[in-house]
């Protein structure tokens, strides 16, 4: 689900997506506050949703939490979010392929790797990015991209001047989540094919570098009409 965007100064609105069961968001560019009846709190940089424009079972959920703890974690009021922005498939999967390769997954790093080929229609540049990001034929963008998603994965700290940077280069604040988001869900799915031990298919190898059908026939299955 992609959100729109506004192109001038408006109020934070929030509407909710049948399809998906989450929360577009469209963000102001600047820090915002969680109003509350006792405070103006200053809980995270993105908008904090109104609970009544939440998913059902995500409000049943959080005020189960809030019930049998008194209050209700900050998580719970940031991450419901569910910011999304406008990368493309290309976009998301460079960052798996750049934040993987920092990880040392192989798994993630071959088969992000051909996904990106399918996407981006360029058959090298995603093995340049595993090996070394900084010398990959990258544009601006780019790299301003995935130098932010391994800060991400890095784990270091988040500060204003990576999101000027980033909005000097094309960015908003939700591509700026979905960047970060990116970074860190492959950051679990790294680890647990490291725990796993989990091997590429062999068919992503040759994805995206040799056509399907020449593809097929090497292995035997492209029959002769």
């Amino acid at each position: 689900m992609h959100a729109t965007i506004c192109n001038k100064p408006c109020p934070l609105q929030y509407s909710l997506s049948p399809a998906s069961s989450r929360v577009g968001v469209k963000t102001a560019a600047t820090r915002t506050r969680h109003s509350s009846s006792s405070s103006s709190e200053l809980i995270s940089r993105y908008p904090v949703p109104n609970k009544k424009n939440l998913p059902f079972d995500i409000v049943e959920l959080m005020e189960e939490v809030e019930q049998k703890g008194g209050f209700l974690p900050n998580v719970f009021k940031v991450y419901f979010t569910f910011v999304t922005g406008g990368l493309s498939k290309a976009d998301r999967e460079l960052i798996v392929v750049a934040t993987s390769a920092h990880n040392h997954c192989l798994y993630c790093v071959v088969s992000h790797s051909a996904l990106h080929r399918i996407y981006s229609k360029k058959p090298v540049l995603a093995d340049e990015v595993a090996v070394n990001y900084r010398v990959a034929e990258l544009s601006a963008r780019e790299k301003a991209m995935l130098d932010f998603a391994l800060t991400v994965c890095r784990g270091e700290t988040v500060t204003e001047e990576h999101f000027s940077t980033l909005e000097a280069h094309g960015f908003d604040r939700e591509d700026i989540w979905d960047i970060a988001a990116i970074a860190a869900f492959f950051a679990l799915s790294n680890r647990m094919a490291h725990l796993t031990d989990m091997r590429p298919n062999a068919e992503f190898y040759n994805m995206g570098r040799v056509p399907r059908d020449t593809e097929n026939a090497s292995d035997g299955r492209v029959k002769d009409e």
